[in-house]
């Protein structure tokens, strides 16, 4: 009977932290930046830095820094521009002007409540 009973609310935590990750959270792009994010070989003796943009995403208890995922997407985020992403695992996913994209999360920091 006990186990049957911890089964039950194993199976309920379970099911009800799944339902909050899929709920999107409101969030704004505060800036961009270049960073570097690989290397690209040009022959054998010289090598080029590669850039990726990177993303402050703000809410309201948490700043993440998100990254592209590739340096070949060169699509450009404008600052102050309000989305509301979802978060699996290490990948924060949001739709902005009708596109859906997909970043990597590469740092988060916890905002000081004021």
């Amino acid at each position: 009977m006990k186990s049957q009973c911890a089964a039950v609310v194993v199976a309920f935590l379970c099911a009800s932290l799944s339902i909050a990750a899929d709920k999107p959270t409101a969030g704004t792009i505060i800036s961009m930046q270049a960073v570097e994010c690989g290397t690209k070989n040009k022959g054998k003796k010289s090598s080029t830095a590669v850039l990726c943009h990177q993303y402050i995403v703000r809410t309201s208890s948490t700043e993440y820094q998100i990254r592209q995922p590739k340096p070949s997407e060169e699509a450009i985020l404008p600052p102050n521009t309000s989305i509301q992403f979802t978060v699996d695992k290490h990948k924060m996913k949001f739709k902005s002007d009708g596109k859906k994209y997909e970043y990597l999360i590469v740092g988060m920091t916890a905002l000081s409540s004021q």
